[in-house]
């Protein structure tokens, strides 16, 4: 099989043509903002699964009226360190930010903050809003439930849980901050809609088919999602990447008070998705300064240990993100033709003007740019 031709785009060209379409489908700018903000965010650190291909997923839930273009958010609880939001029925990422933002509020005066969201949508990458924690001096923790069950639990054969995603961000003193963005899956569903814009197959291992073995073919896994837990099969610790899963479910939809997914009422016209997040100040739980320094040389230790492989050195969770952000920014953002395709689709179609001209930009084979 042929490599599939690519295209790269600048970051500030890539937010114009996602903010197109966003303002095309009614969005207020503010809600528009924030999604592409956070979209062209995942683009750069290469998680590209939580980027601008996500648009063809948000097209079918907005022409499904599963979100409200200009939702209304609004604060449901404000007691001392904890509140919670009501995402109003819209997009996820500008009330994510808000609770966000509220979190280390609240943690600079108390020591911790904890802001549940509810009836949101899908928010995108869960990594942005933890390194924006970490960037203000405090750790950061959020998890987000799934509009869709995918992963099927251990000994199970129907999908019961989302992807769920966990993410963690700590500041140091001179190293950037250690940022783990992990889905409880094996892998996360865009990441198979990445393989299916590449024109790939799946690994065995990512998703099962109804007899219980390994599905490849991503329309089909994308169709009807039966994801493996992190870990896969029980023997291998599947039954460990359930209980995270469940764990986030608990913390994004029974805390916040939204709708667990397997339950939720056919004729419910909203998905009413939750998530969590959770800000800590170090400098109220010993004297100031004191966490960073440490935090860097616990992974400066980390990334000196002694590796199987010279060419490969051991790193610690952000190394790769970091790395490809700082690739994207000098030489663009790689995007396959085929989604180039299918975005000048959805412009269209929005009647959003089209402005990834991918003949003026550089091409080149995937993985060689």
């Amino acid at each position: 099989m042929s490599e599939p031709q690519i295209h790269t785009v600048s970051a500030e060209v890539l937010k114009r043509q996602i903010l197109a379409i966003l303002d095309a489908w009614g969005l207020p700018r503010e809600q528009a903002e924030a999604a592409a903000q956070l979209l062209v965010e995942a683009n750069l650190a290469g998680i590209d699964s939580h980027g601008v291909s996500l648009l063809d997923f948000y097209r079918v839930q907005m022409a499904a009226g599963r979100i409200v273009p200009d939702p209304e958010i609004a604060t449901v609880v404000d007691r001392a360190a904890i509140a919670v939001l009501d995402g109003g029925g819209g997009f996820g990422h500008l009330v994510s930010l808000r609770a966000t933002e509220l979190a280390m509020r609240k943690a600079a005066a108390f020591g911790v903050g904890a802001v549940a969201v509810r009836n949101s949508h899908h928010f995108g990458a869960a990594g942005p809003y933890v390194r924006r924690i970490a960037a203000g001096g405090q750790v950061g923790f959020c998890t987000t439930a799934v509009w869709r069950p995918s992963i099927v639990p251990t000994r199970g054969r129907e999908p019961m849980l989302g992807t769920n995603p966990i993410a963690f961000a700590a500041p140091g003193r001179n190293n950037r901050p250690f940022v783990l963005d992990m889905a409880t899956s094996t892998a996360a569903i865009g990441k198979m809609r990445v393989k299916k814009f590449s024109g790939l197959p799946l690994p065995e291992g990512w998703s099962q088919d109804r007899e219980g073995g390994w599905e490849t073919d991503p329309d089909r896994a994308l169709a009807d999602p039966r994801l493996s837990p992190l870990g896969g099969e029980e023997e291998r610790g599947g039954h460990k990447g359930y209980g995270l899963a469940a764990m986030v479910e608990v913390l994004s939809t029974v805390l916040a008070g939204a709708t667990f997914a397997p339950i939720r009422p056919e004729a419910q016209e909203r998905h009413d998705v939750g998530h969590f997040f959770l800000a800590l100040d170090p400098a109220l739980f010993r004297p100031e300064g004191g966490f960073e320094e440490d935090l860097d040389s616990f992974v400066n230790a980390l990334r000196a240990s002694e590796p199987v492989d010279t060419s490969q050195p051991v790193q610690v969770p952000g190394d790769p993100e970091y790395r490809r952000e700082e690739e994207r920014r000098t030489n663009g953002i790689p995007l396959t033709a085929s989604l180039v395709s299918r975005l000048r689709e959805i412009a269209s179609e929005a009647g959003a003007p089209f402005v990834l001209d991918a003949g003026n930009e550089t091409e080149m084979q995937l993985g060689t740019g």
